[in-house]
């Protein structure tokens, strides 16, 4: 590469693969920039990965913000250390085969925001150490809920004991915890079997990119724009001699026909080539912007 890559990959990561190893497929090929995912996947789980080239590993914190869509297959009877098929499964007696629309019912329970505790065999930090790693070596997990956000959950398909769902939901929602806690709602107990991630705000299984297939003359022409991660932020068409302030640090001082820019909200301030220049915050009523970070 002639230039410093500077963009998103939309990986659809294969079963069995972890983010980590997407991530280090990635590094191998644009080194000696920096790679990294934004939001992982679980071994079992397929789908989409999204992981930011360059500089634009500074912006994985909006990439993960973002809404997700995922589709989840359900194992219903059964209940497992981790909550889903990879840990150690039991059958669990249940005295009758709940119905669909008792398993409709059981799922709203499920919508909007919702306390949530994470999966022992999870990335959550405890006392400075993951979750999974005391977990493994059969230490007690002592998880505490957490709010997270349900937007949607659709059956997709349902003959017991499985239970195909499509989830919307935000940022650190486990598909595992919901799978379990329906589960005991339903007095069946419920472990995830499969689980593919669709989408992750603009980012969608039908153009993800294997990553076993990138090669050094690939990726550069599969990398999106940085820009598409502050997709949702106001934005500021910068000159030249903007570009030039920014490199050196400096505020902008701009006038709109359309008034100013709302002061402390993070706005987007685009290059004449229409790739993202920086992150800035509208100061002194919206008449100057800060920059924050800088991608010039």
């Amino acid at each position: 590469m002639s230039t410093p890559p500077f963009g998103l990959l939309n990986l659809n990561k294969p079963a069995g693969w972890t983010s980590r190893q997407a991530v280090d497929r990635v590094a191998r090929l644009v080194k000696p920039a920096k790679a990294g995912h934004a939001g992982t996947l679980d071994p079992l789980a397929t789908g989409v990965l999204v992981v930011c080239v360059g500089k634009a590993t500074r912006l994985i914190g909006f990439v993960q913000a973002q809404p997700k869509t995922y589709r989840a297959e359900f194992l219903l009877g059964k209940r497992s250390d981790t909550d889903d098929v990879t840990g150690s499964v039991v059958d669990v007696e249940c005295r009758r085969v709940p119905t669909r629309d008792e398993v409709d019912f059981a799922l709203r329970g499920f919508l909007g925001r919702i306390e949530q505790i994470p999966p022992a065999f999870s990335a959550v930090h405890v006392d400075g150490r993951r979750a999974y790693k005391l977990a493994r070596r059969g230490e007690a997990v002592d998880l505490s809920p957490r709010t997270v956000e349900v937007h949607r959950i659709d059956v997709i398909a349902y003959e017991f004991p499985l239970l195909n769902v499509e989830i919307d939901c935000g940022s650190g929602t486990y598909i595992r915890s919901i799978g379990r806690d329906l589960g005991e709602a339903l007095a069946c107990g419920g472990v995830m079997r499969e689980l593919e991630r669709t989408a992750v705000g603009p980012f969608t299984i039908d153009d993800a990119v294997d990553p076993r297939t990138l090669t050094a003359e690939s990726l550069p022409q599969l990398l999106r724009p940085a820009l598409t991660a502050a997709s949702h932020l106001p934005r500021h068409s910068c000159t030249p001699e903007n570009i030039a302030d920014l490199r050196h640090g400096r505020r902008l001082r701009v006038e709109r026909e359309e008034g100013p820019f709302t002061e402390g909200q993070l706005t987007a301030l685009i290059a004449p080539d229409g790739e993202l220049a920086a992150l800035a915050v509208p100061l002194d009523h919206g008449r100057f912007l800060q920059p924050q970070q800088v991608f010039c």
